[in-house]
C-alpha cells in the first residue's frame, strides 16, 4: 500500500524526462530552419546593398575588405530604452576565396537610434586583417576595440580613416544610428546549428567547409571580388 506514491513519483519523473527530452528535439530543427532561413536573407540583403543601381557598396570595397559580415533584419530598441539586436553571419578571406560563415549577434544601445523602420539590414566590412582575431572573438565592440564610420552617406565619427565600415537600409532609405558601444559577439545557437556541433568563429573561418545553406551567400562575395578583378583589368 505504501508503494502507489512511489510508482506515481516515478511515473511523473518518467513522463518529465519524456517531455524535456521532447521538447529539446522540437527545439533543435526549429533553430536549425532558423539558422537557414537567415543565411537566405543575408545572402538577400547582400545582393541588396551591393546593387549597382541602388547607390550601395562598390565591389572594391567589397575587394578590400577582410571579412564581411552581413546582419538582416536588426531592431532597433525604443529610443532612451531597450536595446537593439540583430543575428548575422560574418564572412573572411582566406587567399583569393571566402570562408565559411561564422554565426554572430549584434547589439547597440537605444539612445541616439535614428532609424526610419522597425528593421534595418546591415553589411559591416572590416578592412584590416590585423584585426580579424579581435573581431572574431567573443566581444568585439565599437568605439573601445575599433573605430567606424557609416560607408553610405554619413559617418558617425568622421573618420575617413576607419577600417570598419558599416551600411544599411531600411525600405530601401539610408538608415543610421550611433554606433559607439555597438559589439559583435558569437552567436553559438547558430553555428551549432550550422555545423552540428560547437565550434569557435576563429575555428569556422580557418577551416570549415561551406555547408550548402551558406553557399548563395559566399558566392555572392566570390560573384563581386570578381567582377570587381575583371573591371580593373
Amino acid at each position: 500500500m505504501h508503494t502507489t506514491p512511489l510508482i506515481s513519483h516515478k511515473s511523473m519523473r518518467s513522463a518529465y524526462l519524456v517531455l524535456t527530452f521532447a521538447m529539446a528535439a522540437s527545439i533543435q530543427p526549429a533553430a536549425a530552419e532558423d539558422t537557414l532561413s537567415r543565411l537566405q536573407k543575408s545572402a538577400a540583403v547582400l545582393d541588396k546593398l551591393t546593387d549597382s543601381t541602388r547607390h550601395g557598396i562598390r565591389p572594391d570595397q567589397i575587394g578590400n575588405a577582410d571579412c564581411v559580415a552581413v546582419i538582416p533584419g536588426f531592431k532597433k530598441g525604443a529610443v532612451g530604452v531597450g536595446v537593439s539586436f540583430g543575428r548575422g553571419f560574418i564572412v573572411c578571406r582566406n587567399g583569393d576565396n571566402w570562408s565559411a560563415p561564422g554565426a554572430v549577434t549584434m547589439e547597440g544601445g537605444s539612445l541616439g537610434v535614428q532609424i526610419g523602420g522597425e528593421t534595418i539590414d546591415i553589411v559591416i566590412l572590416s578592412l584590416d586583417k590585423d584585426r580579424r582575431s579581435k573581431l572574431l572573438s567573443d566581444r568585439f565592440t565599437i568605439g573601445s576595440d575599433a573605430s567606424a564610420a557609416w560607408g553610405n552617406g554619413k559617418s558617425a565619427h568622421g573618420d575617413p580613416n576607419s577600417k570598419i565600415l558599416f551600411f544599411a537600409q531600411t525600405k530601401g532609405a539610408f538608415a543610421g544610428f550611433d554606433l559607439d558601444g555597438v559589439t559583435l559577439k558569437p552567436d553559438d545557437s547558430g553555428d551549432k546549428a550550422l555545423y552540428g556541433k560547437p565550434m569557435k568563429n576563429s575555428e569556422i573561418v580557418e577551416s570549415a567547409s561551406t555547408p550548402p545553406a551558406a553557399q548563395p551567400l559566399v558566392s555572392k562575395l566570390a560573384s563581386l571580388v570578381h567582377s570587381e578583378s575583371s573591371s580593373g583589368k
